[in-house]
């Protein structure tokens, strides 16, 4: 249900106002729009996004995300999944090297009887189709909007957007990126880690088909990772995220296509055959950022607004997915008691659900990268050793499926 823009001053007052409506914040507002209070009355909520999905969206631009296969079953289990499952393009194989070093292992799929180990979709299909969605659901949709700053009350939060118009509401979620402007506003601290890398992102055009094949390469300067995609045009095609040194990604994002190709086969090699075409390139400084407490009174913070992670094991969307559900459930169960959705019980209940997977997850991501992008022998021999186990040892591959497909924490 969408909101027309005016000029005038009025305080519209919801259950719970979002801030945000990229793909995790449309995902949470469609999930929350389902519920009820326990006297059967709807839960009113606002969505604010400051403009629809489009090439200019960072959002829902040209990247593509890996879903794990847990992450898959918990948007079925909200409903939502069924409506995005056409835009899936199925990971089925993963293979991981370590180049310039023996360290390789492969995952399959049917070496655990499930039909993938994940899916790859691409932001600007599921931002248009999310969209629709919003369109047509119970949704205040406050686009475009952005917000201006919060007005912290006892009993509510009063966000001013940048059209005159004020929305009451006793609980809020942030869902409004690494540049939060309800982190922002409220002063809270956000501690940054600096790999000095960054992360170019690209569609490239293969000579053969995938085969649904994913790879998680290891360089000396960064991990670069392919992902499957859908044939487009008859044109075979992979998602890159390439880790880079920061001088390096200056060079490639701005060298001539063939330069560019030749630079990526060389680090790359041949397991995917002949690559032969990039899209247009983006880059992205690699940080991990997080905020030690992801709440504040009437307030919760999900997704990039909450923690950003480095892309090695493309974990960033399933951490920020898992924040999302534990916010419904805690949200849920608090409809059954009180119409007060932002209490200090509901705000400390979900940060009690999530303290622990976060700090988990937040630190095997750092030490991955820098056990990965380490040249130090002993530790190269340590890391291929363990590459090669998995693969003499098939039945070592079961924990690791596990944490790539989320059934299993980091």
């Amino acid at each position: 249900m969408t909101q027309q823009n005016n000029a005038s001053a009025e305080t519209i007052n919801v259950d719970i106002a979002i801030v945000g409506g990229a793909m995790t914040g449309a995902i949470l507002a469609l999930a929350l729009s389902q519920l009820s209070f326990h006297n059967g009355a709807a839960i009113n909520i606002a969505l604010i996004e400051a403009q629809r999905p489009n090439n200019d969206h960072p959002g829902f631009d040209a990247r593509s995300i890996a879903i794990a296969h847990h992450s898959i079953f918990e948007l079925t289990q909200l409903g939502i999944w069924p409506q995005l499952a056409h835009l899936g393009n199925d990971i089925q194989h993963i293979h991981v090297s370590d180049r310039g070093h023996f360290g390789m292992t492969e995952l399959s799929n049917s070496q655990f009887h499930v039909p993938y180990l994940g899916q790859v979709v691409e932001l600007d299909a599921i931002g248009h189709t999310l969209f629709e969605l919003l369109d047509n659901s119970q949704v205040q949709l406050f686009c475009p909007a952005t917000l201006e700053h919060i007005d912290t009350h006892s009993k509510k939060q009063l966000l001013h957007l940048n059209d005159g118009r004020q929305i009451a509401a006793p609980l809020v979620i942030a869902a409004d990126g690494i540049h939060s402007k309800v982190r922002q506003s409220m002063n809270l601290p956000l501690k940054q880690v600096d790999f000095n890398q960054t992360a170019i992102v690209a569609n490239i055009h293969t000579r053969k088909p995938h085969q649904h094949w994913a790879y998680e390469r290891f360089t000396k300067q960064g991990p670069l990772a392919l992902l499957p995609l859908s044939s487009h045009q008859g044109q075979h095609r992979l998602s890159l995220v390439w880790a880079l040194s920061d001088s390096e990604a200056r060079r490639l994002i701005k060298a001539s296509k063939p330069v560019f190709i030749q630079a990526l086969q060389q680090a790359f090699g041949f397991r995917a055959g002949e690559l032969i075409d990039v899209g247009q390139r983006t880059s992205y400084p690699l940080m991990l950022s997080s905020m030690a407490r992801p709440i504040y009174h009437r307030t919760l913070f999900i997704g990039n607004a909450a923690q950003t992670l480095h892309p090695i094991a493309g974990q960033g969307f399933n951490l920020g997915l898992r924040d999302l559900v534990t916010a419904v459930k805690v949200i849920k169960n608090a409809c059954q008691t009180t119409e007060d959705l932002g209490t200090s019980q509901v705000v400390h209940e979900y940060l009690s659900q999530r303290i622990q997977d976060r700090n988990s997850t937040l630190g095997h991501i750092e030490l991955l990268v820098r056990s990965f992008s380490n040249q130090y022998w002993p530790l190269v021999l340590g890391r291929d050793l363990g590459l090669r186990l998995l693969s003499w040892c098939p039945p070592l591959k079961t924990p690791i499926a596990k944490t790539a497909m989320g059934w299993k924490k980091l």
